[in-house]
């Protein structure tokens, strides 16, 4: 084990390891442990009781937190002919259609958060699976980045706002960064907040009885906060 430095135990002896923190009270909590020089992300890590090699099992969606992320999101747009004039009248911040961009991507250049898609360019954004799926940036119609022409405008607004994706991992985990720890404390709170209504509302048809097992809040690189699980997944999202 690595040895702990004096800035993480001050961190540490701010926890009560024993404990199972409210959601409100694990934010804070997160939000006052972060140590680091730079702006810390706030993680929400939970351990399901899914089964992640049974099809009726998966999770995978999307939610919009509603106070972002606190980051610029680089949101690139696979489209062509009215597709591609809405993604740059829109804000994106790269348009691939064109092949030099599209052989750039295939050659590795992903200087870019978010990749969209219109479907009728999914046969040649199929081709970069290699690059683009390893790094989570292969556009998905389950994910929200697979949208007709007239939704690329939308699509790019709550990219940028703050839309942000999560998933069934292959040990049945599910990890999602609900912003930085400069954030105010009630507005991580809301997000987190929105996160778990779109957990809740994501459960599989093959999840029988209990859904999540477990859940952590952390800032990068801070020492782990529990949550209580029957509270987590009954807060009342921001409408």
């Amino acid at each position: 084990m690595p040895k702990q430095g004096k800035k993480y135990r001050a961190a540490l002896a701010k926890v009560d390891l024993n404990k199972q923190y409210t959601p409100q009270e694990a934010v804070a909590l997160a939000k006052d442990t972060a140590y680091t020089t730079f702006d810390a992300s706030v993680e929400v890590h939970m351990r399901t009781a899914l089964d992640p090699r049974q099809a009726d099992q998966q999770v995978r969606d999307v939610v919009v937190l509603p106070n972002g992320l606190g980051k610029s999101v680089r949101v690139l747009v696979f489209a062509s002919g009215e597709g591609a004039v809405t993604a740059r009248a829109s804000g994106a911040d790269l348009v691939a259609d064109d092949d030099e961009t599209l052989k750039k991507i295939e050659g590795g250049m992903t200087d870019f958060d978010v990749a969209i898609a219109t479907p009728d360019m999914m046969g040649r954004v199929g081709r970069l699976g290699r690059v683009l799926g390893p790094r989570g940036l292969m556009p998905n119609p389950k994910a929200g980045t697979v949208v007709p022409p007239q939704d690329v405008a939308r699509a790019i607004k709550e990219a940028k706002a703050g839309r942000v994706e999560f998933r069934l991992d292959k040990t049945a985990n599910i990890h999602v960064v609900i912003g930085k720890a400069s954030f105010d404390a009630n507005k991580l709170y809301e997000n987190f907040a929105a996160l778990m209504d779109a957990i809740n509302k994501a459960r599989p048809a093959g999840a029988k009885g209990l859904y999540i097992k477990r859940i952590v809040v952390n800032a990068t690189m801070g020492p782990g906060i529990k949550v209580d699980p029957s509270l987590a997944l009954y807060v009342e999202a921001a409408k």
